[in-house]
């Protein structure tokens, strides 16, 4: 089994910042990528930032460009999502996502959200 534990969220104003982290832990032999998806009340889910294994390829959605930055630390098997500039548009529950092989299967695994809420 794996587990995603993920930290960070909470109440911002627009224009500031958050810092999501998010640890993977359990039955690992290797992580081939990492990151962040976000879903809003009444939208489906949808991809924030990818980050592939050894951050060979970067994925990031339109709207988050030059705002948000994913980065890895492969040896914590952990991903971070900087936010700056936070819009109202950004408040959504963040889910960590990750494909991970066990012992010989390559599967997906989510966290359990967190809440980023921006307002003022």
């Amino acid at each position: 089994q794996v587990q995603l534990v993920e930290s960070g969220g909470g109440l911002v104003q627009p224009g500031g910042s958050l810092r999501l982290s998010c640890a993977a832990s359990g039955s690992i032999f290797s992580v081939d990528a990492m990151g962040w998806f976000r879903q809003a009340p009444g939208k489906q889910r949808e991809l924030v930032a990818r980050l592939t294994t050894g951050g060979s390829r970067m994925e990031y959605a339109d709207s988050v460009k030059g705002r948000f930055t994913i980065s890895r630390d492969n040896a914590k098997n952990t991903v971070y999502l900087q936010m700056n500039s936070l819009k109202p548009d950004d408040t959504a529950v963040y889910f960590c996502h990750a494909i991970i092989l066990t012992t010989g299967v390559l599967s997906h695994w989510w966290g359990q959200g967190t809440q980023v809420t921006v307002s003022s």
